[in-house]
């Protein structure tokens, strides 16, 4: 293949904005997908809906990104949440602004999202090619192409890596860019699951297993101190819990550093001896005196039921067996012989219930990694390598990631835009 002036290695988000920044001042570029179509993993963001960025300030959202936010202040100037808007709405996607600030489009298809990202790149005349990058073509300190995994050598005089962490490998970010990295000469901090499910000890979750709360509130405590609360949603499953308000809490409990090839084992316990806990509240919308109350309601209608068959009104079915065991009442027990006590119980169990975080699911699984190629080696001002001229890093694959709220898909956009401009130069 003749030589172009940017091969862009990966098609997700930030991929598809860096070649179109590229291209939009004038330069070829080569975009190179290992899926057979752009965009696999943008499918999938905010339950298919795609959460594209959070309507807010730049304080607001350098608030909400833990891992280097300092870094992203050129990226975030370049392209800030409202230029992201404006990108998207300009080019006929109407979008929408939801509880916490987060954006959506209008049609709630993340199909859309991508299909405006296609026609840009289709109008620019951005070149997509399905291959595999393997490793780059370094000469004298700088990048000459890339070499694909069926042996054909790209060359360009620059190279944007933006294929991704190691979270959802189905989706193409299988870790290929930290080994691209490594040969260049870069760190890579070790990857870690971030926004992922968690492990519980208590065996309650799998005896609730499907059943989704809605308008809960959980809060992450380390100690006696919390480091996450927010109302939402959430799921029990068979190891522990997901869901929206389970995702973002993971992203405030840090757990032991892995290794190199640490293993599905190894995220399984990495939470064990942190000191965190995790309480949910069922009903945040009502004091303790009014829950009590309503329970002393519920009670009186249903006096000569027993226990097991008392709650169906307050609370799904296959949550009553999993309260009425932590508040000590037998199932059989006839409403009209619960103690205050057995009920003081009860609405401690409802108010807060306890569950032991131990680990998080594989990093395979997580929504996006926290870690990946050390940001002190990338100048922040172009995204450029600081180890191999010519050489350019966008999305997941840096070390630097966000709450749930669209703030990664910012990250994504921002610095594919930063790359992109910076290499087309």
């Amino acid at each position: 293949m003749n030589a172009t002036d940017l091969i862009v290695i990966g098609a997700g988000p930030a991929g598809m904005m860096a070649s179109i920044a590229a291209a939009q001042r004038g330069k070829s570029v080569l975009l190179l997908e290992r899926n057979s179509r752009p965009g696999r993993k943008l499918l999938i963001t905010g339950k298919g809906r795609c959460n594209l960025t959070n309507n807010c300030d730049r304080d607001t959202l350098l608030a909400n990104i833990p891992r280097n936010p300092r870094f992203l202040y050129s990226a975030f100037a370049r392209l800030s949440t409202a230029g992201t808007m404006e990108f998207f709405e300009s080019r006929g996607l109407p979008l929408k602004t939801e509880r916490g600030n987060r954006v959506f489009p209008v049609s709630d298809r993340a199909g859309d999202v991508l299909r405006v990202l296609e026609r840009e790149l289709d109008a620019l005349g951005v070149t997509l090619l399905n291959a595999r990058a393997s490793s780059l073509l370094l000469e004298e300190g700088a990048v000459r192409g890339v070499r694909c995994e069926d042996g054909r050598e790209l060359h360009a005089p620059a190279v944007i890596v933006a294929c991704g962490g190691k979270s959802y490998p189905q989706t193409g970010s299988s870790g290929d860019g930290y080994s691209l990295a490594r040969q260049a000469g870069h760190t890579i901090v070790p990857p870690v699951p971030s926004l992922i499910p968690i492990l519980t000890a208590e065996p309650d979750p799998r005896e609730m297993q499907g059943l989704s709360l809605k308008n809960v509130t959980l809060t992450a405590y380390r100690g006696e101190k919390p480091v996450f609360s927010e109302l939402g949603e959430l799921l029990f499953t068979h190891f522990g819990l997901s869901g929206p308000l389970v995702l973002s809490a993971s992203a405030h409990m840090e757990g032991k550093k892995p290794e190199e090839g640490a293993d599905a084992a190894f995220y399984a316990e990495m939470l064990r001896g942190r000191g965190y806990r995790l309480s949910i509240d069922w009903k945040p919308g009502l004091t303790r005196e009014q829950l009590d109350r309503r329970l002393l309601r519920d009670f009186s209608k249903f006096q000569n039921k027993d226990a097991i068959n008392s709650l169906g009104e307050l609370l799904p079915r296959k949550a009553i067996p999993v309260l009425l065991r932590r508040a000590g009442i037998p199932f059989e027990e006839k409403v009209n012989r619960i103690t205050r006590e057995q009920r003081r119980s009860l609405l401690e169990a409802l108010k807060d219930f306890t569950l032991t975080p131990v680990g998080f699911r594989p990093i395979e699984e997580a929504i996006v990694t926290s870690g990946g190629v050390d940001v002190r080696q990338v100048n922040p001002r172009t995204m450029e390598s600081r180890c191999a001229s010519g050489l350019y890093f966008a999305g997941e694959v840096l070390d630097t990631d966000g709450y749930t709220g669209g703030f990664n898909l910012q990250i994504a956009f921002a610095t594919g835009v930063l790359a992109g401009e910076s290499a087309g130069q």
